[in-house]
């Protein structure tokens, strides 16, 4: 394997993926919200990094080839694994994270299948807004764990009415509560929108993707 930048950064975001469960495992939260948020940035970011690095540097290898994709659905399956789990609103989350799934194993299925011909059905462009939709709406939602649960620590031993109070404005907010409330509120209403879009992208592109391939599979 050739050691190069390129590969090295596909090298991190692939062991970063797993990073993203062993925070909530191992660190109390809202730390482990905000570090699985960190990581799944950073990883999205090094997505971009380490292609465009090896096309300009023309280190584009066999190992890496392979390694991307792989880096690529590991970070967000278990992105997703994680949500499901620990976020606040996991219950609708659960569906279209199950439908971006089911299309990933769909799809590498058919390019096992396919071998060298699969090389040949290049990436569309909704393909590639699907890709950016759905790691935008990831760290929005994984973000919006963090200021939920930061929210609910600042509101810890308060009683009812005062929340309310201090959310009417008739009380003093030197927490700053109602600003949490306001960002954990739209966190979590843009990332379920674009969650939920990301899903029905998913779904055309994968439809797209498997009527392509039909003239490869050997079946009338």
């Amino acid at each position: 394997m050739r050691m190069t930048l390129p590969n090295i950064l596909t090298l991190v975001r692939l062991l970063a993926a797993p990073g993203i469960i062993l925070v909530f495992l191992l660190i109390p939260r809202p730390y482990a919200d905000w570090l699985a948020f960190g990581l799944f940035v950073g990883a999205s970011v090094t997505d971009y990094i380490d292609g465009y690095l090896a096309r300009k540097w023309n280190q584009i290898s066999r190992i890496g080839t392979m390694l991307d994709p792989i880096a690529d659905k590991a970070m967000v399956a278990l992105a997703l694994l994680a949500l499901a789990v620990w976020s606040p609103l996991k219950v609708a989350v659960i569906l279209p994270g199950a439908v971006i799934l089911f299309r990933e194993v769909f799809v590498s299925g058919l390019r096992e299948f396919l071998g060298d011909v699969a090389g040949t059905l290049k990436v569309t462009k909704l393909a590639k807004w699907k890709t950016a939709v759905q790691m935008i709406a990831i760290a929005l939602l994984l973000a919006q764990g963090g200021l939920n649960t930061t929210l609910g620590m600042a509101v810890f031993g308060m009683d009812a009415p005062m929340i309310t109070a201090i959310l009417d404005g008739s009380e003093e907010d030197p927490l700053g509560i109602r600003g949490m409330l306001v960002r954990a509120e739209w966190a979590g209403y843009i990332g379920l929108i674009l969650i939920w879009l990301a899903a029905g992208l998913t779904a055309i592109t994968g439809w797209d993707y498997f009527s392509k391939a039909r003239a490869h599979l050997g079946e009338d």
